[in-house]
């Protein structure tokens, strides 16, 4: 089964992808703002590079497998 994320961006699994903050928003579904917070609060790595933030794509894999909830 393929990975949603790397389905989403096209990433080769041998290469590190850093994702932005509006398109962590996007497959999270949630708000920039959000993503935002979740740094601010060290739930989610994040590289400040300029003005912005990167977030490696492994880094929001760690944090959904965290909180990850069993169902049922």
């Amino acid at each position: 089964m393929k990975d949603p994320i790397e389905s989403a961006m096209g990433a080769s699994p041998l290469k590190t992808q850093f994702l932005t903050v509006a398109e962590v928003a996007r497959l999270l579904r949630v708000s920039n703002m959000t993503v935002y917070r979740l740094v601010k609060a060290n739930q989610l790595a994040a590289v400040r590079v300029g003005r912005g933030y990167r977030i490696r794509e492994e880094d929001v894999r760690k944090y959904l497998e965290q909180r990850y909830m069993d169902a049922g």
